[in-house]
């Protein structure tokens, strides 16, 4: 049979198709990422799951590989591909609320902003992540790391159905019910088995946190990730905040000459009455002098966005990660070594707790595979200039290779880079084999690998 062409594809579309012939072609390509710089062949921007099954159709019948772009922040860039066909769902970014039965649907180009403002008008939310910008969809469906981790679990463990395109371009509606092989792998399996068009979720009864950033002097990290390896285990489980090695930005709330230093900060956030926040907050204050600082209540969206600004579209991203049961003192030596030459104000080290709500979850019940970890830390490496590639990609690998031999073989999927392809196993986790045998299933020929990638 003859492959399809552009135009019969546009003919099935009704959102944009857009090919390097067309004006805003080098606009529709660009991704988080600047690092990144591919020239797809083909970009749908779909604007409903119509639009997406015949993208899938396109892609397969015309022996193209896919790509699937929703927030677009994939470090590794798997949103963009050369020479094939990007299915943009960054115009499907509707998020529907049922207060009443404490749940939401958001489609698959909705972000973490999108999904925030609709539910905090309903006093609601579910685990999300650091910022807001990057999409739901990518985020839950790695597993989904965020400042409600502890209390209410993984972003997909509050996932609780979908609408999903097929490699075979069929739509599948999946829950607990239906499908339900394909929930249990869209619950960290990341992208490898179609195009997740709208997303269901259980929600819970929040408006206001109490936290924020405290800046303390370097001399003091040692004392701060100590107290933080004790405190996480059996804190009560609203509380998920997390150390971090920051150079300071130039805020208000910071003192004008220290501008431009190095601190290792401790973003809190408390998820339980407001009015026990601020003795919380005080057992961090009892550690050390607080240089700088800007803690209170605020909406959940309020803190769920407030590092949006240090970590803009455009910057050049380089991120290592490692799962961590135990950290353990050889591990702290090596953060105390390598974050504070921490090369760039966007540039850092977060150290994510994940246990509370989310070792609770059973590894044989989601394929996020990595339940007996405590601690996700990600060495994220951003900064604007590409001149400074080589020096900070090397920060991020020399304090990768020094924390590694303190932590488990695996990674979180959603941190994992383009150079990590042989640690997929590792990174899945103890699920591997059974993501397998759903890949099988649901993508046989593997049209959907542009991802971390699960071989049929």
């Amino acid at each position: 049979m003859p492959k399809p062409t552009v135009d019969q594809l546009r003919a099935r579309v009704s959102g944009p198709v857009i090919t390097s012939a067309d004006d805003g072609y080098d606009d529709a390509r660009t991704v988080y990422n600047a690092m990144i710089d591919r020239r797809p062949a083909v970009i749908v921007r779909a604007s409903d799951t119509n639009d997406v099954a015949a993208a899938v159709d396109y892609a397969r019948e015309a022996d193209m590989a896919i790509a699937i772009r929703g927030g677009g922040h994939s470090v590794p860039g798997f949103g963009t591909i050369d020479d094939g066909l990007v299915v943009d769902l960054s115009g499907m970014r509707e998020v529907s609320v049922d207060p009443a039965a404490s749940t939401a649907r958001a489609q698959g180009g909705a972000t973490w902003g999108d999904f925030n403002a609709a539910t905090h008008e309903h006093s609601l939310a579910t685990t999300g992540g650091i910022i807001s910008t990057p999409g739901v969809a990518g985020l839950t469906l790695g597993g989904g790391i965020g400042y409600l981790t502890r209390g209410h679990g993984l972003a997909c463990d509050n996932l609780i159905g979908a609408e999903v395109v097929t490699a075979d371009g069929r739509v599948l509606n999946v829950s607990a019910d239906e499908n339900a092989d394909l929930l249990w792998a869209l619950r960290g399996g990341s992208g490898n088995f179609g195009v997740a068009t709208a997303l269901d979720f259980g929600l819970h009864p929040l408006a206001d946190v109490y936290g924020g950033p405290m800046f303390f002097e370097l001399e003091h990290a040692d004392d701060l990730f100590r107290w933080y390896r004790e405190f996480i285990v059996d804190a009560p489980e609203q509380f998920g905040g997390f150390p971090a090695f920051q150079i300071a930005p130039p805020l208000p709330f910071i003192p004008e000459d220290r501008h431009g230093d190095t601190f290792v900060i401790f973003v809190a956030c408390w998820a339980g009455p407001l009015d026990e926040g601020a003795a919380m907050i005080d057992q961090i204050k009892a550690v050390a002098p607080v240089v700088a600082e800007h803690v209170g209540p605020m909406p959940y969206p309020a803190l769920n966005s407030a590092f949006d600004g240090l970590v803009p579209a455009g910057l050049q991203h380089y991120w290592k990660a490692n799962f961590v049961r135990e950290l353990s003192d050889a591990a702290i030596d090596a953060h105390l070594e390598y974050g504070p030459r921490v090369p760039a104000v966007n540039s850092t080290m977060h150290m994510y707790p994940i246990n509370g709500a989310a070792q609770r979850v059973s590894a044989e019940d989601s394929a996020f595979g990595h339940r007996d970890a405590t601690f996700a830390p990600v060495i994220a490496g951003m900064w604007p200039d590409p001149a400074d590639n080589e020096a900070n990609i090397a920060w991020v690998k020399e304090y990768y290779a020094a924390t590694a031999p303190h932590s488990e073989e695996g990674g979180y999927v959603n941190f994992a880079g383009s150079d990590d392809q042989d640690r997929v196993r590792a990174n899945y986790g103890a699920n591997y084999d059974r993501l397998v045998a759903v890949k099988r299933a649901y993508d046989p020929d593997n049209l959907f690998h542009h991802n971390q990638n699960i071989r049929p």
